[in-house]
């Protein structure tokens, strides 16, 4: 079924079948250009490698640019892969700038979390993404940076049960339901189970940004 962002909810129930979505979220990009978009995915050593991945190849057939920001100089390894999962790093933390972006996707593991929380040019980097209202996704432990930057204030996301006490103060609305939340341009879920209906879900925002800027959504 096609996700239409006029009528998509606050809570997005994922599918119980992801595989057998994967079909028809092939067949939905069809009506997703993501052309000239680009795609900043913030992570550090421990990051989930299923959960940069997927969201590059579905982004990347859709016309967006994924590129790999990271505080790491020249690979970022993933959890439990070693060497033999490394992603090479396209921009490094230090150099980036978030207006050279369109989108930010923030993938979880708790390692990758910790350090980037710990970061003040990550925290600067994030907080810049959603001060301007640009598409944020993010995936379990990722959404902590989202909350180290009070950017879930008053805001519904998926978050595993160990932020919620961190996001009380914020007055954010959690779920720990294996739910994909989408709350105007962020969308949030608690891990792989969903990345489908995350991508495709992430992909609709991206292109209607897009198409209501006119194209491309940064400034450079």
């Amino acid at each position: 079924m096609s996700i239409s962002i006029e009528h998509l909810p606050f809570w997005l129930h994922a599918p119980v079948f992801e595989k057998k979505r994967c079909a028809k979220a092939t067949r939905n990009m069809k009506n997703i250009d993501l052309t000239s978009v680009k795609l900043a995915i913030l992570v550090a050593n421990g990051f989930e490698q299923e959960q940069v991945t997927a969201p590059i190849e579905f982004l990347r057939r859709a016309g967006a640019t994924p590129i790999i920001v990271s505080p790491e100089k020249e690979k970022v390894t993933p959890a439990g892969y070693g060497n033999e999962g490394a992603l090479p790093v396209d921009v490094l933390l230090e150099a980036a700038d978030e207006t050279g972006f369109d989108a930010l996707l923030l993938p979880g593991g708790h390692k990758n979390a910790e350090t980037l929380v710990a970061n003040a040019k990550a925290a600067k980097f994030v907080r810049s993404f959603a001060l301007g209202n640009k598409p944020i996704a993010a995936i379990s432990h990722g959404v902590k940076l989202l909350i180290d930057v009070n950017a879930v204030s008053g805001r519904k996301v998926a978050a595993p049960s160990s932020m919620r006490e961190l996001s009380k103060p914020l007055r954010a609305e959690t779920s720990e339901k294996p739910v994909v939340v989408v709350d105007n341009s962020l969308v949030t879920t608690l891990g792989t189970d969903s990345i489908v209906s995350f991508n495709e879900a992430f992909a609709q925002i991206c292109s209607q940004h897009k198409k209501s800027t006119g194209g491309s959504l940064h400034t450079d």
